[in-house]
């Protein structure tokens, strides 16, 4: 994420065991109202680690995925992710799921495809109230973009090469959006075709723009599962993506 604005207010936290930033422009970059907006992302984001995250023994994940819980049971976020990864595992054809197979062959539950998303775009409303105000909000570095002029300068978004960190494969500029990607560089086969239970192969990443940072992270992160028939599966959505291959070659996907 970058901007040549010299005016842009940044803050980063480390929350959900990753980075999150913000960037605002604007009426409230750097604002009283703005600087306390942030500590509202920040906490709601930390509430949502401890409900949701699959690495913590008390959370409402871990205690489903144990049996220890129902869905019934749990914060109505819960039943709305799961909701979310249904509908993605239709759509998919079974590629995501958020119920699969572990190594030892025992069904596990582990949302995270959709939470990061999910909690993102939860979270950037407590930005994108603020008036004359700019906003652009990383969880993890799925973003959600917002100008609050639509015809203003847009964010301009790198998208990192997943096999050269250091350098950027795409910049594409943002007015108001959402924009996801779903790798194996940075954690390596946590991304897995659910039929299956192996990483895909044909594919290092995958990076999608929507309407909405939910709907990107779920797409980016199915294209992802679904290997080297991703990108058509995606053009069949309509999506705008940008898809790099294992062998470094990036291909743009046009809705």
């Amino acid at each position: 994420m970058s901007t040549a604005d010299p005016a842009t207010w940044r803050s980063v936290a480390h929350v959900m065991g990753m980075p999150v930033s913000v960037a605002l422009r604007g009426r409230h970059a750097g604002s009283p109202t703005g600087t306390e907006a942030w500590h509202e992302v920040v906490a709601l984001l930390e509430s949502v680690d401890r409900d949701y995250s699959p690495y913590r023994a008390d959370s409402w994940v871990s205690r489903v995925d144990r049996g220890e819980a129902t869905l019934g049971e749990g914060p109505a976020g819960l039943r709305e992710v799961v909701a979310l990864g249904e509908a993605a595992r239709r759509d998919s054809d079974g590629a995501f799921d958020v119920w699969r197979a572990d190594q030892d062959g025992r069904r596990c539950f582990d949302p995270s495809g959709v939470v990061k998303g999910w909690a993102a775009q939860r979270a950037s409303l407590m930005l994108t109230w603020l008036p004359e105000t700019d906003v652009c909000l990383s969880v993890g570095g799925d973003l959600v973009c917002r100008t609050a002029d639509p015809t203003g300068t847009p964010w301009q978004v790198g998208i990192e090469h997943p096999l050269h960190p250091a350098r950027v494969v795409a910049r594409v500029p943002v007015v108001r959006g959402g924009v996801a990607t779903s790798g194996l560089s940075h954690r390596g086969g946590h991304v897995v075709d659910a039929r299956t239970g192996q990483v895909p192969v044909g594919i290092a990443s995958v990076t999608v723009l929507a309407d909405d940072v939910v709907t990107a992270d779920i797409d980016a992160t199915a294209a992802l599962a679904l290997g080297a028939a991703g990108p058509a599966w995606l053009r069949r959505r309509g999506r705008t993506a940008v898809v790099v291959r294992s062998d470094g070659s990036a291909e743009v996907v046009a809705a």
